[in-house]
């Protein structure tokens, strides 16, 4: 078998024994099958860059890594990647702050990349590239004169035409692709905006089955929806519940219900809405007042990034007004933790929830709301509400599903999540459980990397 190289934008070398979470699992174990190598930023800032990148062995899994320049940080990463296209495809025209010189930068680092993953590739690879911090990076590849397989997956959504051709120089992002002989996106949604988008920016020929022609090369595009480890997350749970913090939640609550959020500090994940659906709730259902606890887990991101300080500021008035409205010396109706907590705590937190409240204004996937069904007793299930424009409500259609701008439809949904029967629980929640275990995150990674490992080179 070929050997696999993964490539990510950020490439953290854990420590002997530590355990991987999320999409690191079953990368590990598709890079431990194939004897593979795992590439990507090693998170430092240097001033200058070493000649060829860090190696480390670590429970089996090989990393190669590298260092950033502080011009490159602040504009490939904080600038193009952060500024303009992750607004970009959340559809947030108005928050995407472009300049030339993110561009250059952003062109520039996928260049330098690609420079210091050459001196790890060995011919017969097959290479797995990740997200839209690397889109040229296939391309810098192929004008080196590399021709294995090579993939590319998306983890967020991609904007229809008319918003994605709001970005200067957007052709140049789609030409890009065309370097990959297997695009994958989250959804059909993502995946229809794409053909839509390279056909009328590109002019490429993509025919029913995802095939595309861009004048002497071949590509394929399809939808992998991402997903998790249920097993992994139901072991969290199991061996969890002893813990002091899980221990100290459930005994603050008096035997009150929980409705729990748990999202990074991102303007993408429609907080500021989901706080004014509560509180609508308690407007509209006084007697929901005194008797529910909602608990937001905001986990810090970007925060030298001024957008994100901004919207910290902004949550943090909001709540401050829904608990000055409503609570009482016994009872305080929103509990905002601005703080990162270990994902076995986090996974205790949603078994512990009768609502999870999982409301962004755009996501490619969200494997938060699919940790929330796993991390669930099966004999007595807590509800997701979940935002239909998230890539998971695609996949989840036995949950309730809200329009995330509609702060009575959620607050609505959130009283009827409170109130639903136990058998309607039950039979809403294997519906959506056997769905998660029947795309798991192992099967997502094998069903891509077998169509890829298919492709024939162009």
């Amino acid at each position: 078998m070929s050997r696999l190289v993964v490539v990510s934008n950020r490439c953290t070398v854990p420590r002997a024994g530590s355990a991987p979470g999320g999409l690191a699992v079953a990368l590990n174990a598709a890079l431990r099958e194939s004897g593979g190598i795992w590439f990507g930023w090693d998170g430092s800032i240097a001033d200058s860059t070493r000649r060829v990148p860090q190696r480390d062995d670590v429970d089996g899994i090989r990393y190669a890594t590298v260092p950033l320049q502080k011009r490159d940080y602040e504009d490939y990463y904080k600038g193009y990647a952060n500024r303009v296209l992750w607004p970009l495809f959340h559809y947030r025209i108005d928050a995407m702050q472009f300049q030339p010189e993110f561009r250059e930068g952003y062109r520039r680092t996928n260049e330098y990349l690609a420079r210091k993953l050459m001196h790890v590739l060995e011919d017969d690879d097959v290479i797995w590239v990740h997200d839209y911090h690397l889109i040229p990076l296939g391309h810098d590849l192929r004008s080196a004169g590399v021709d294995s397989r090579i993939g590319f997956f998306l983890h967020i959504p991609f904007p229809p035409f008319d918003v994605l051709r709001a970005l200067p120089g957007y052709v140049h992002i789609l030409w890009s692709f065309c370097a990959y002989d297997l695009i994958g996106f989250q959804s059909d949604n993502d995946l229809r905006n794409f053909i839509d988008c390279i056909e009328r920016g590109t002019g490429a020929v993509v025919d029913d089955d995802g095939n595309i022609s861009w004048g002497y090369r071949r590509s394929r595009a399809g939808a992998f929806p991402i997903s998790i480890d249920p097993r992994e997350v139901r072991d969290m749970v199991g061996n969890g519940r002893d813990v002091k913090t899980v221990r100290r939640l459930q005994q603050s609550l008096h035997g009150r219900p929980l409705v729990i959020g748990v999202d990074r500090l991102d303007y993408s994940k429609g907080l500021p809405d989901r706080f004014l659906a509560y509180e609508r709730m308690l407007d509209r259902y006084p007697e929901t007042v005194g008797d529910v606890v909602y608990l937001q887990v905001a986990q810090p991101s970007r925060e030298d990034v001024p957008e994100y300080n901004a919207l910290r500021l902004e949550l943090e008035g909001i709540v401050g007004e829904i608990n000055g409205r409503f609570a009482e010396f016994d009872w305080m109706p929103l509990r905002y933790l601005n703080k990162a907590y270990a994902r076995p705590t986090i996974m205790n937190f949603l078994a512990l929830a009768r609502v999870g409240l999982v409301t962004p204004l755009r996501d490619g996937m969200n494997l938060v709301a699919k940790e929330y069904i796993a991390a669930q007793n099966p004999d007595d299930p807590g509800v997701l509400v979940l935002s239909e424009m998230t890539g998971a409500a695609q996949e989840l259609d036995s949950v309730l599903r809200v329009n995330p701008h509609d702060h009575d439809g959620i607050a609505d949904a959130i009283l009827t999540a409170l109130k639903m029967p136990l058998e309607e629980r039950v039979e809403r929640w294997q519906h959506a459980h056997a769905v998660i275990t029947g795309n798991d995150i192992f099967n997502w990674s094998e069903r891509f990397l077998r169509q890829l490992r298919a492709t024939a080179r162009t």
